[in-house]
């Protein structure tokens, strides 16, 4: 491993710590303890989470932060971003989430006892994704819907996935434009496109967060799923209280941020032929 690919990774870690930290954490906040009000001002943290990582560490790793990032602009863009990268910076974005989450459970663990005890769930059994929802996604959201039947019926399996990949294609369509070099509409020569990422996450949780958390990211949702299934969540985290919600947050985002990234890629190539 290359000294330079290495700086990569660490900056991969570093910036998923940050994105899983602050974004779970505000949910953390607003489920727990009634911190944050709405789901603007939750997604407003994970907007601005994500635009300050990028500012952090995008200088040395593009700041991907995201699997579905990874794969797309692997498949699009290889020359910026080669193929061989992508399994190791999807193990250094799962480290950042799994570290993230750490922190978090070390951090709010006692107050998701006492949430637990005054709301009689037990860690685990059904109904407990609402003390675990600060940790990995579910859908429908267990604080706006409930854990019952009515609830999952309003939110079928079909419209969870539609939702996962219609908000992470809406992503990488606007990813691969905010940073195009050859898009003269692009923010890219002020420095504004990462604000302008952050801020497209926020719109996309704000419509999209009520049904799925929109997690729109495979390491934002798996690692710390993990932690939280070790942490006495069990089934409920993995595989989940519908049976496929590690799976879903996985396949979903992915597929969807091929598809995003594709549009633009293709939208871009026909301007071109135009010119």
């Amino acid at each position: 491993m290359t000294r330079r690919l290495r700086a990569e990774l660490l900056a991969e870690v570093i910036g998923t710590y940050i994105l899983c930290f602050f974004g779970p954490g505000a949910v953390a906040v607003a489920v727990l303890k009634g911190g944050l009000e709405g789901g603007w001002q939750v997604a407003s943290v994970w907007g601005f989470a994500i635009a300050l990582a990028i500012y952090a560490v995008g200088g040395v790793s593009g700041c991907h932060i995201n699997p579905a990032v990874s794969i797309a602009m692997a498949v699009y863009r290889p020359a910026q971003f080669p193929r061989r990268k992508i399994l190791p910076y999807i193990g250094a974005q799962m480290v950042g989430g799994m570290l993230a989450a750490l922190t978090l459970a070390a951090l709010f663990l006692p107050t998701c006892a006492a949430f637990e005890a005054a709301h009689s769930l037990t860690r685990g059994q059904a109904g407990s994704q609402l003390s675990g929802m600060w940790f990995a996604s579910y859908f429908p959201n267990a604080e706006l819907y409930g854990t019952g039947a009515d609830a999952f019926r309003q939110v079928p399996v079909a419209t969870a996935f539609a939702g996962e990949l219609i908000g992470t294609a809406f992503l990488l369509f606007f990813v691969f434009a905010l940073t195009d070099s050859t898009n003269p509409l692009s923010p890219a020569v002020s420095r504004l496109e990462p604000l302008f990422i952050g801020f497209t996450v926020a719109i996309v949780i704000a419509v999209l967060g009520p049904l799925t958390q929109a997690a729109l990211n495979p390491a934002r949702d798996l690692a710390p799923r993990i932690v939280e299934y070790f942490l006495g969540w069990g089934r409920i985290a993995i595989p989940g209280p519908r049976g496929c919600e590690w799976w879903l947050y996985l396949v979903a985002p992915i597929c969807g941020g091929l598809v995003g990234a594709g549009i633009y890629e293709t939208l871009r190539r026909a301007a071109r032929e135009e010119d």
